[in-house]
């Protein structure tokens, strides 16, 4: 791809730092780190945004209730924890947004003063009932006897003088953006919401909070702060660059990286970022996202995952039992994008089982072991399987297709549905007792080499979700040294048959997915 393209750019949401991630979070940023991963090895170029959301009341009264000033508990969690789970996980980031740098803030004022001198911002009185947890203005709708339905807390009541943006006046372009470009908001269910709560009418909006002063200053009302979500949903475009000037470094990231291709959101942020954050971009004439896609809730207990009510698991305490590339595996596998989904620990350990230690690995363990034992570590000459070379081509076809469109649970089931197809080639052709008659010695060694093969293409077309295991089997086939790494490979080019060079040594590394042990609450594998 020529430098001019523009990158294929992928954000998901920036995170309050009131405390450490749990799994909703890393589902969330895995997605994302799934996605861009693909598309590096399709050959694009790519740019992937993840980072923290660090102003407003939420994390003020967190720090406050820490005995802590907010940016020294902003700057202790970011280093201390988000950072190291998102490195644990292997998330390839290209870019850590934080609010409260310069870069952020001084770009968030540009803007907001360009939309104050087109007319899109005035002054107003608002009251209304208000939710911390959320920093959400609510609606009557929004709460349950009281109490906000997401937080299950009582609201507090708001009354305050604070500047307005003009939101009811792009309420028909919005309307008609998601009626013509419906791929704009997906999945359709969260799109129909966005419609229907867009022509229900909606009211201007408060930007601005009077009675804390952690945030971003309002550049011309010293008094006054930008409403933590105006502030927060700018990160997407500051971070490559808004309102810098053409020719400089910002301004050529910028004209390279926007619009988005794909805002990951959950499903109760999707109002902010299909509603509110076009329309900022509306009113200061720059394009809108190319897609916002609503993923579900992680549910634990049938109630969405969550540190205030307790059900936030970290993901460290399922990684140390299941490893990082199962962590990342099963939640992709398990649940489909863009619906709730229940994290259950009997499934995983089912899963992690069936498919990836006794499909995968243990395919993995038995070539490599049959090479050293017939072909003294040797890759034998090249053959090709028409019915397994065949396979693989609609394998890269329909995965490929799939993943691009954020389905992720049939991208990686056409992938494991061949790998069970070439243990069944296996089972079918018996390596072992072929390699009893001297004479069917170039048969076992077409067997061999169609096998290890295969697990070329697997090891590649895997390595976007389970980086780590597959990074050890490619070693272990000899293709470091005879292709080259594995993130260079191209999705384009793995049906490509033959490709691993006939001499190279193969080696027995260790078992990529071992048998589980009993774990710490007693529950076996």
């Amino acid at each position: 791809m020529s430098d001019s393209a523009k990158s294929f750019y992928l954000t998901t949401p920036i995170y309050y730092v009131n405390d450490a991630p749990h799994i909703g979070h890393a589902y969330t940023t895995v997605a994302g780190d799934f996605l861009t991963r693909w598309h590096r090895q399709k050959g694009e170029s790519v740019w992937y945004l993840t980072g923290t959301d660090e102003h407003g009341q939420k994390v003020m009264r967190t720090a406050e209730a820490n005995g802590a000033q907010p940016q020294d508990w902003c700057d202790r969690l970011v280093e201390s924890a988000w950072k190291p789970v998102w490195k644990h996980l292997e998330i390839a980031y290209d870019d850590f947004i934080r609010t409260t740098e310069p870069r952020h803030t001084e770009r968030v004022q540009k803007f907001l003063q360009g939309l104050m001198e087109k007319g899109f911002i005035y002054e107003g009185n608002y009251e209304g009932p208000y939710c911390v947890g959320c920093e959400e203005f609510k609606l009557p709708g929004d709460l349950d006897e009281g109490k906000c339905k997401i937080h299950s807390k009582p609201v507090e009541l708001v009354k305050e003088t604070n500047w307005f943006f003009k939101l009811s006046e792009f309420v028909p372009k919005l309307i008609d953006h998601y009626k013509n470009n419906p791929s704009a908001c997906e999945p359709e269910s969260a799109r129909n919401e966005v419609v229907s709560f867009l022509e229900g009418g909606v009211s201007d909006l408060s930007i601005s909070r009077s009675t804390f002063n952690w945030g971003i200053k309002v550049p011309w009302d010293s008094k006054q702060v930008v409403y933590v979500w105006f502030d927060a949903l700018l990160n997407y475009a500051t971070a490559v660059g808004l309102t810098d000037a053409k020719g400089t470094s910002g301004g050529e990231k910028f004209g390279k990286t926007w619009p988005a291709d794909v805002h990951l959101v959950g499903k109760d942020i999707l109002r902010f970022h299909a509603v509110i954050w076009p329309a900022m971009l509306m009113a200061g004439g720059l394009p809108v996202p190319k897609k916002v896609f609503a993923h579900g809730w992680l549910l634990v207990g049938g109630e969405k995952m969550s540190k205030s009510k307790l059900t936030g698991i970290a993901p460290a305490d399922i990684t140390s039992h299941f490893g990082v590339d199962a962590f990342r595996y099963y939640f992709m596998r398990a649940i489909p994008f863009g619906s709730d989904g229940s994290f259950s620990w009997e499934d995983m350990s089912a899963r992690y089982t069936s498919e990836l230690a006794n499909d995968f690995g243990n395919l993995a363990s038995r070539l490599t072991a049959m090479i050293e034992k017939y072909c003294g570590g040797i890759l034998p000459a090249r053959s090709e399987s028409k019915e397994l070379a065949t396979s693989l081509a609609n394998t890269v076809q329909t995965a490929d297709k799939a993943i691009c469109n954020l389905d992720f649970q049939s991208g990686i089931n056409a992938v494991m549905e061949f790998c069970k197809e070439v243990n069944g080639y296996v089972t079918a052709k018996e390596p072992w007792a072929v390699a009893k008659d001297e004479s069917r010695k170039s048969e076992l060694e077409a067997i061999l080499y169609n096998t290890a093969e295969s697990l070329r293409a697997l090891s590649i077309l895997l390595h976007p979700i389970m980086p780590i295991a597959t990074k050890k089997l490619w070693s272990y086939l000899g293709a470091q040294d005879s292709l080259g790494e594995i993130e260079k490979q191209k999705i384009s080019e793995v049906s490509k048959w033959g490709q691993l060079l006939p001499g190279t040594k193969i080696s027995k590394g260790e078992i990529l997915f071992p048998r589980l042990e009993t774990d710490r609450d007693g529950r076996s594998s």
